[in-house]
């Protein structure tokens, strides 16, 4: 009986972080650039170890005797790196990538990190950053008395002064693709940081060797189904009471064993 209340534990602690996981997607279906994330399960290992090793120490040809379930777990949770909607916008400095690749940013205790939202700006200093002040790399310096900038589908960045009406190149924006993008670790902020499962990262100019293009005055919307997403919830929500219920019929047995007994 307390096998039960062990499996029905680790069902309900498994559907609540997926609940978790799927309200997570839901409340970032706005958020410029994100990635939707999925919840992967497996069973716990079968009760039936013991009598496995038994049969083999007697050179048993039997099969094994029943085999009882232990539970259920959270074994991952990988990104969905699929292209978001492009949707446009006024901003100069906003860009979308389409295709493959990370833009490449540097954070203020100089770390290195990757991501896909485009909402970019101008700081104080005139560096190319995210909306938390990452700097965009390769760094590229926005002079004060700028009056336009471009940006082209292969990352150049031009810009026209004040006073003068040729355009002047500044820099270019490089990409970052990864052998497995979906071994990325989320560092929040829509960032991702290199880990082992990713391998190291590939640089390249966009638009070449199958990298991706970048689009001026486009944003790359999240890539989150929300009818999807909806329909999840339910299942979850119902997966759950269900394990709730099987977890009471299993306090009323116990009760009704121990009333028994008690006669």
């Amino acid at each position: 009986m307390l096998r039960q209340f062990h499996v029905g534990a680790t069902g309900m602690s498994a559907f609540e972080k997926l609940m978790v996981n799927i309200t997570n997607n839901v409340s970032n279906s706005k958020t410029v650039g994100y990635k939707s994330t999925r919840t992967e399960m497996e069973n716990i290992f079968p009760q039936i170890l013991s009598k496995a090793i038994a049969n083999r120490e007697n050179n048993s040809a039997q099969p094994s005797d029943i085999e009882l379930g232990a539970g259920v777990r959270i074994v991952a949770t990988p990104k969905d790196f699929r292209q978001g909607a492009i949707s446009v916008t006024n901003n100069e400095f906003d860009i979308a990538i389409n295709g493959e690749g990370f833009l490449v940013f540097r954070t203020a205790n100089d770390e290195t990190t990757y991501g896909r939202a485009g909402n970019l700006n101008r700081d104080s200093a005139g560096n190319i950053v995210d909306p938390n002040g990452n700097i965009l790399q390769p760094q590229i310096v926005i002079p004060d008395n700028t009056t336009t900038v471009r940006i082209a589908t292969d990352g150049t960045v031009y810009v026209t002064l004040k006073q003068e009406t040729q355009e002047k190149s500044l820099g270019q924006i490089q990409l970052a693709k990864f052998v497995n993008p979906a071994g990325l670790e989320s560092i929040g902020g829509n960032l991702y940081k290199e880990t082992i499962a990713s391998g190291s990262p590939v640089l390249g100019i966009p638009g070449q060797d199958n990298f991706g293009t970048i689009s001026q005055f486009s944003l790359e919307s999240s890539n989150v189904d929300i009818i999807g997403e909806m329909m999840e919830m339910v299942i979850t929500q119902r997966a759950f009471d269900i394990i709730t219920k099987a977890i009471q019929s299993g306090e009323g047995m116990m009760k009704s064993a121990a009333d028994i007994a008690r006669s």
